[in-house]
């Protein structure tokens, strides 16, 4: 039984846990203006937007944030930690200490992105610059807003461009120093730590 279990948890996290890359994805893409129109956004659209619809008409925009998205993510997690705090433990804990947990993770996977998205142009830059792939599109489209303000604290270094390299610090230290610290200030269990 304990088998099924862990087998069950497992599914259960990749699928929900892509799920959710894709409700963030699209939160980040309408955050950058990213172009609407590539393939990629598209799929993100589609693939959000049957859950996504019926919450627009009651969960408004602010300031230009689509806050049905960034919503339906937090929901989502916390979803996804209560039944996965249900299989592993029997039972969902006290759900405000499961929303604050929500809350973390959703913004975990937030600078996640941003993470892997400054490795992949980074590789992208050397590989293929210039490349007029939608991906390679659509990495730099949410790459760039972040970098700008790096790129105008570091001065013109000839054509090399070291503004990941500080991007990259402040993801880490965002992570150790605020995010660790706040997973373990909530005491948050170490099998719901996998998604964050």
């Amino acid at each position: 039984m304990i088998g099924l279990n862990t087998a069950a948890i497992y599914i259960l996290q990749t699928i929900g846990s892509l799920y959710l890359l894709i409700i963030m994805l699209r939160f980040i893409l309408q955050l950058v203006r990213a172009d609407f129109y590539n393939p990629l956004s598209q799929f993100a659209v589609k693939a959000t937007q049957p859950l996504l619809k019926p919450m627009r008409r009651i969960v408004p925009s602010l300031f230009g944030l689509d806050m049905s998205s960034l919503l339906l993510a937090i929901i989502v997690q916390l979803l996804l930690m209560g039944l996965t705090l249900l299989l592993a433990y029997g039972t969902t804990g006290n759900p405000l200490q499961l929303l604050i947990w929500s809350l973390i993770g959703v913004t975990a996977l937030f600078l996640k992105i941003f993470f892997y998205a400054l490795i992949i142009s980074v590789i992208l830059s050397w590989v293929a610059p210039g490349s007029h792939n939608p991906g390679a599109e659509l990495i730099n489209q949410i790459c760039d807003p972040f970098l700008a303000p790096f790129r105008r604290i570091l001065p013109n270094l000839g054509g090399l461009d070291i503004s990941p390299i500080l991007a990259f610090m402040a993801l880490k230290l965002i992570d150790m120093l605020v995010i660790n610290n706040l997973a373990a200030m909530t005491a948050m269990p170490e099998i719901l730590r996998l998604l964050v």
